[in-house]
């Protein structure tokens, strides 16, 4: 009878790498027995190497999801009605890939993630949180990520590398010996989450406040060491190659902002108020849909479901140009760095319906960040109102951005640190502060649980594990590694 992947034992290669691993880590271990160097190298190790590996696969990630849209947009570029082919292509071929070969790594990751850290238990030899990361999620999440990406699926890489990561980190965690002192698995997949986010947007403050507000409800002195050096070896070996995350060149490395005083701010509570809501809704159909698609049960009725929404991406196409395509990166470069910039109703219809077509299909693919291109393009349009000048109307785009990331994910400090250190504009740190406030506060009149949760408590009842209120509050690991 064949096992489940929750609870299937290491592969070969996996037990052949362990063996090889304890020959090397008993020598280190014998070295530096009763000694400062085992406690400063035995305990930090396994959060260094994860860093490294998570960075690395990171890059190479982020490298290949940029390729592969060039290519979609050289496709398009030949000939608009190739959409007809590649699109539902795309769609299919991602949809298989999970439903084939890892149900886990459907959709953004972070759910998973979060499931994942809810179940881990260092009692178990095999607690559930294998399911949710392990190395196959981390080949099937990327091929099915860019298998949409060919196909101009408005989807993002930023969630589903919190996903790798955290996988990356439990392998490690599980490819410790026995000797080893003791590491706290919840606390790696959480550190691994941390990484994850610093090594995506460049960004490793957002990563510890991403840590703190969204994956754990442990007190953060119980895990700050792990989390703070692994977001700053993640965060350090990513950024060499990718440099800055809206760099684009020609002198512009940054949006440039207006300064503005207290009277501004009646702009940013509108703009929070109607991206926040954007956001929330957003997620409520988006919800709405993921219910829908889990009650087809056959292979036959998922693969219409899943063409279906690429023939809705397609018409999407036709009648709003090619805003709907991709991640929304070309699009926020073009809103943040432009002379002049006319936002649209047309915008806003391509980066709302096309990635709930894309998110919707079943494959695998993050909604982290194309809600930041969404929020640019609904606070360019508000804020056009206003008559501002370019600088304001820029800063408008980054509350909305703010916003809208805030009413998808309901962590207004993570959302504020994100977008400020993407763009470097510290002086408007109190607009995007108070963007997010007003995000959170109208998102969640509109739906008290955010998107991420309710996406994890379907996963946890997958699995059969309980759902417990997210207010709970659980004890300390251990010690600054998360050592028992």
């Amino acid at each position: 009878m064949k096992k489940q992947e929750g609870t299937e034992e290491p592969g070969r290669w996996q037990r052949r790498l362990q063996v090889r691993l304890t020959g090397a880590l008993v020598w280190l271990g014998n070295a530096a027995r009763n000694t400062k160097l085992k406690e400063l190298t035995l305990l930090t190790l396994p959060y260094q190497v994860a860093a490294v590996i998570t960075a690395l696969i990171a890059v190479g990630y982020a490298r290949l999801f940029e390729w592969i849209e060039e290519l979609q947009h050289w496709i398009l570029g030949q000939h608009p009605d190739w959409a007809y082919v590649t699109v539902p292509t795309a769609f299919l071929l991602s949809w298989f890939l999970v439903k084939r070969f890892a149900p886990f790594a459907g959709g953004s990751g972070i759910p998973q993630l979060m499931a994942a850290i809810e179940v881990a238990d260092d009692k178990a030899e095999n607690d559930r949180s294998w399911r949710f990361l392990n190395v196959r999620i981390i080949g099937v999440k990327i091929l099915s990520s860019l298998a949409m990406v060919v196909g101009g699926g408005a989807v993002g890489r930023e969630g589903p590398t919190l996903q790798i990561a955290g996988s990356v980190y439990r392998v490690v965690h599980k490819l410790l010996p026995s000797f080893w002192p003791r590491v706290s698995r919840r606390v790696m997949m959480i550190t691994g989450g941390a990484a994850g986010l610093s090594a995506a947007f460049n960004t490793p403050l957002g990563g510890i406040v991403f840590a703190v507000e969204e994956l754990t409800r442990t007190h953060l002195a119980n895990f700050r060491t792990a989390v703070f050096t692994s977001v700053i070896i993640a965060g350090m070996t990513a950024q060499q190659p990718m440099g800055s995350y809206l760099g684009v060149g020609e002198g512009l490395l940054y949006p440039k902002v207006d300064r503005v005083g207290a009277a501004f701010m009646y702009q940013v509570l509108a703009i929070g108020l109607v991206a926040g809501a954007a956001g929330a809704l957003f997620c409520k159909v988006a919800l709405l849909l993921d219910r829908l698609r889990r009650t087809l049960r056959s292979w036959s009725t998922q693969a219409i479901w899943c063409l279906a929404c690429a023939a809705l991406f397609i018409a999407c196409y036709k009648l709003l140009g090619e805003g709907v395509l991709g991640s929304g990166r070309t699009m926020l470069r073009s809103y943040l760095f432009d002379a002049q910039v006319d936002p649209s109703w047309r915008d806003i219809a391509a980066r709302l319906c096309a990635p709930i077509f894309s998110f919707s299909a079943g494959g695998a693919g993050g909604i982290f960040g194309p809600s930041l291109s969404s929020g640019a393009v609904i606070g360019g349009w508000v804020g056009q109102l206003f008559n501002p000048t370019p600088g304001e109307l820029r800063l408008l785009m980054l509350t909305g951005m703010v916003a809208f990331l805030t009413g998808v994910s309901r962590s207004p400090f993570t959302s504020a640190i994100l977008v400020l250190e993407m763009t470097d504009r510290h002086s408007v740190i109190f607009q995007l502060m108070y963007a997010g406030m007003v995000g959170n506060l109208i998102a969640t009149l509109i739906d008290k649980k955010p998107y991420y949760e309710r996406m994890k408590e379907r996963w946890l009842r997958i699995v059969g594990a309980p759902v417990t209120p997210r207010s709970k509050a659980e004890e300390g690991e251990g010690g600054g590694f998360g050592l028992g």
